[in-house]
C-alpha cells in the first residue's frame, strides 16, 4: 500500500525532495533532451516547487556514474498561517523517446515564523 509522503516546512525554508533523471535501458546514459521541468497541480499559496539542473546518478537503475537530471527543490516562501494541505506536482521529462510525465502527492505542513 502507498502511503502519501509528510514534508513540513518553516517560511523561508526549502526542502530538496530527490533526484530526477531519465535513462535509457541498460547503458545508464541519460535519455533527457533538457532538465525536467515541475509545475504544481494543486497545492497551498506560498509554496514553489523548481528543479535545479544537476548531475545525478540513477543508482535505483544500477548505474554508478552520474547523468544529466535535476534535483527537485520545495520552498515556503512568506507564510503567514500554519496550514495542512495537500500538494500534487507533475513532472514533464523531454526524452529521446518523446515527451514523458510523472506525479505525486504529498502531505504538506506549513509554520509561519514565530
Amino acid at each position: 500500500m502507498y502511503t502519501t509522503p509528510d514534508i513540513a516546512l518553516k517560511s523561508g525554508e526549502s526542502t530538496e525532495l530527490g533526484d530526477l533523471w531519465s535513462v535509457i535501458a541498460n547503458n545508464c546514459k541519460s535519455a533527457l533532451k533538457s532538465p525536467p521541468e515541475v509545475e504544481i497541480l494543486d497545492g497551498p499559496p506560498g509554496v514553489t516547487a523548481v528543479v535545479n539542473a544537476a548531475p545525478v546518478v540513477p543508482r535505483s537503475m544500477g548505474c554508478t556514474q552520474p547523468v544529466a537530471g535535476g534535483k527537485l527543490v520545495l520552498t515556503a516562501k512568506d507564510i503567514q498561517e500554519y496550514s495542512y494541505t495537500r500538494l500534487t506536482l507533475r513532472v514533464n521529462y523531454k526524452t529521446l523517446d518523446g515527451d514523458r510525465q510523472s506525479s505525486a502527492s504529498f502531505n504538506i505542513t506549513l509554520f509561519p515564523p514565530k
